[in-house]
């Protein structure tokens, strides 16, 4: 079957840009692991979404912010695999799961620190390495990045700086695992409205407009906007984009 169907991991994809990725990538005809933190029942829905349109789809719980659960995931992930899909790898790691906060510098607190620091960087580092071994030859980690690893927004340091990590980390797993035949990109959205970080661009009207007047097209993005990249990254198409940061913004502070 492994050879039939390819398999994607989208962590976070219970909502927001995550849903939109892991439904993108079953229109591409894949088959989608997701994870969720609490709301088991967004998770389901989007199950449903991608059984839809044709595939097979999970949901598996992860909490990111929780270092010590990352082993156990992984064996759940493999258990998942063999039990739902009836294979031992899958193909495609898109490491989406975060949290949002505006927050000034000179606010930021050390335990906020350490919930971004595991969430966005040392879980994902860690996260990642634990998987490569499940993760066939061909296959492909896509990392979500910002924006704001390139502009500067006043109050994302903690979130960006986490990202800029993200970003060279990136660097490192194209080449070091491309004697596995994998390979590694980032996609960097620009301003979305989602959710995301309390929905503190689709609820500020007047922030929502500051950032589209700032943007060629005029607008913000919206989840469909990044889904479709990321799930183009998933197919053969792309398949010699390697090692790369892609901004999917629409040219904004271009």
């Amino acid at each position: 079957m492994s050879s039939q169907t390819k398999i994607a991991l989208v962590t976070g994809g219970s909502r927001g840009l995550g849903k939109d990725m892991a439904i993108s990538i079953a229109r591409k005809g894949m088959d989608v692991m997701l994870t969720y933190r609490t709301n088991e029942t967004e998770a389901k829905q989007t199950v449903k979404a991608i059984e839809d349109v044709g595939q097979k789809a999970v949901a598996l719980k992860l909490d990111m912010s929780d270092f010590n659960s990352l082993d156990g995931f992984v064996q759940q992930l493999i258990e998942s695999l063999q039990s739902n899909f009836h294979v031992a790898t899958f193909d495609f790691l898109v490491n989406n799961a975060g949290m949002g906060a505006t927050v000034p510098f000179m606010q930021v607190t050390e335990e906020l620190f350490t919930d971004f620091l595991n969430v966005h960087y040392k879980g994902i580092y860690f996260l990642t390495q634990k998987l490569v071994p499940y993760i066939n030859t061909g296959g492909r980690i896509i990392n979500i990045s910002s924006g704001t690893t390139r502009f500067a927004n006043p109050g994302y340091s903690l979130y960006a700086s986490m990202k800029g990590a993200i970003e060279t980390f990136t660097k490192y797993l194209a080449k070091e695992l491309g004697a596995k035949g994998i390979g590694a990109n980032v996609v960097a959205p620009g301003p979305i409205e989602t959710d995301f970080n309390n929905g503190a661009i689709r609820n500020n009207t007047q922030l929502k407009d500051m950032l589209s007047s700032l943007s060629p097209l005029g607008r913000v993005g919206e989840a469909d906007d990044i889904g479709s990249v990321v799930a183009f990254l998933c197919t053969d198409d792309a398949k010699w984009i390697n090692g790369q940061r892609i901004e999917v913004s629409g040219g904004i502070n271009g």
